[in-house]
């Protein structure tokens, strides 16, 4: 019963903070219609999404994800979240009763999902809202909850500043990633000084600014990847003028090349 598509059924409005099971798993299908966004909002419910096809960010209270094919992100009840998408997106959605104690962790963070936790999402997903407890749908989703808290964390996190002014920056370098003008040009165009830039995105993220932008081409450029784009396209994407530039870029931040982080990610799974 997916909640996203095109056009909703009377199913996708179902309220899963209403449903009083342990989880709701439910599909995501949105057909390739431009850009998508969910504007900031809470659950009662925790949510792990699961991201099949496409790739979205996800911004939490002062931290964004970027969460690429066959990876998902873990958002906590009640934390206040934000939800980009553009073109297509495929997936599962599981809402988790936040009164079980199943050992998920308090915070948000992105996690790769192991086959296993994939089967039984989809599994799950095909469930009735309101399934029969005490049987073999219950011993079913107390498998799926024992996975999603066992699933690896990965390290796909960016901090996000709240300064107004930062904020407008970080929209525009996020919309252009491939801008790799120098700090003093994006402090003009914030309306600072440079030693003002540098001074507040190192308060509001624990960043400097050539960390923070390098961090975030580091997802981008996971997130295209794991697409299928070529380290070329990714590194031309980036506004690098060669490919060894840009693997000199993510290897200093992630501690390995491009092509060995995304094997690594696939003999994981």
């Amino acid at each position: 019963m997916p909640i996203l598509s095109d056009p909703p059924t009377e199913s996708e409005r179902l309220d899963p903070d209403g449903i009083r099971r342990p989880i709701v798993t439910v599909g995501i299908a949105i057909a390739e219609v431009g850009k998508i966004e969910i504007d900031f909002h809470r659950h009662r419910k925790g949510q792990f999404l699961l991201v099949q096809r496409g790739a979205l960010s996800c911004e939490v209270e002062g931290g964004l994800w970027i969460v690429p094919p066959r990876s998902a992100v873990w958002i906590p009840g009640g934390a206040l979240h934000a939800v980009k998408a553009t073109g297509a997106l495929e997936g599962y959605n599981a809402f988790v009763e936040p009164k079980l104690d199943t050992g998920l962790p308090a915070v948000c963070c992105a996690v790769s999902v192991t086959p296993l936790l994939r089967e039984l999402l989809i599994r799950s997903a095909s469930l009735p809202a309101h399934y029969v407890e005490g049987g073999a749908e219950s011993r079913l989703v107390a498998v799926l909850l024992d996975e999603i808290a066992s699933a690896r964390v990965e390290d796909l996190h960016l901090p996000m500043p709240s300064d107004k002014r930062l904020r407008r920056m970080v929209e525009l370098m996020i919309d252009s990633p491939a801008d790799r003008r120098t700090m003093d040009v994006w402090a003009r165009r914030a309306g600072l000084s440079e030693r003002t830039l540098a001074r507040l995105i190192t308060r509001e993220t624990g960043m400097s600014f050539s960390r923070w932008r390098q961090r975030l081409g580091v997802m981008f450029a996971v997130k295209w990847l794991a697409g299928g784009a070529s380290i070329q396209e990714v590194a031309n994407d980036l506004g690098y003028e060669s490919i060894p530039s840009f693997a000199t870029m993510f290897r200093k931040t992630t501690g390995v090349s491009p092509g060995r982080y995304m094997a690594e990610r696939h003999s994981r799974r």
